[in-house]
């Protein structure tokens, strides 16, 4: 590499490269303060940003705000099959899946809810917000509605208890309800995150997400559920399966 030539940010970022694959940072390991990396190159703070954003690009390294740069793992895909397997998805991959449940609350249905559940606008559906991690790391938000003349005593505290503790959408449903849990449409799209979002996925707030909206249906082709998912576009991938 000739120095005289190669941008200075560029070689910091061949340095910073060849760390990670020597593993002198792993996977899931914070880097030093952009402090400690300017002083140990001497550069400015701008010179070095500039590395750390060509390293981001090539997806080797993920900046939380709030928190620092972090070495990034492999990238996590989430497959859109014919069932709703989160867990499962996540436990192939060797990672641990977890949730928090935000919110849970009653609320009339907009337009997009009572399309989405076959209802009529105004109808009582139940709002199950949940903030969803991979390995610790917070990677997705959704927020689930679910028709309440199907689901009567879903916003019951022990039901609410039991879903937290089961960590399982599914579980819970077939649990309480004795129902299945099928993926009946997805559709994908892309937007700037919001500013409530990327607070609890620790994104700023210039990086998009994916935004996916879903129906769900039991065994029957009953519509049991709208919901709508905002995952982190750095850290996951969706791929959709064909039914054979």
């Amino acid at each position: 590499m000739n120095s005289e030539i190669t941008p200075l940010y560029v070689q910091i970022a061949a340095e910073l490269r060849h760390n990670i694959q020597q593993n002198v940072y792993r996977v899931g390991e914070q880097l030093p303060t952009e402090a400690q990396l300017a002083e140990r190159f001497a550069v400015n703070r701008h010179t070095l940003r500039q590395a750390i954003s060509l390293l981001k690009t090539e997806g080797l390294l993920r900046v939380d705000r709030g928190r620092g740069t972090f070495v990034a793992g492999p990238t996590i895909r989430y497959p859109i099959g014919h069932r709703v397997r989160y867990n499962e998805a996540l436990k192939a991959q060797g990672r641990q899946a977890s949730f928090l449940l935000l919110r849970a609350l009653e609320t009339p249905a907009d337009t997009a809810v009572a399309k989405g559940l076959e209802i009529a606008p105004g109808e009582s559906v139940a709002l199950v917000e949940r903030l969803g991690f991979a390995d610790g790391e917070p990677i997705s938000i959704t927020t689930g509605y679910f028709p309440l003349k199907h689901f009567p005593n879903l916003l019951d505290p022990f039901s609410l208890e039991q879903l937290q503790a089961l960590q399982s959408l599914s579980k819970w449903l077939q649990q309480n309800y004795g129902c299945d849990h099928i993926r009946r449409s997805t559709t994908v799209s892309a937007r700037s995150v919001l500013p409530q979002d990327a607070r609890l996925l620790q994104l700023p707030l210039n990086q998009p997400v994916l935004l996916a909206e879903s129906v769900n249906v039991d065994r029957a082709g009953k519509v049991i559920e709208y919901g709508v998912t905002r995952l982190r576009g750095d850290r996951v991938e969706l791929a959709f399966e064909n039914r054979i």
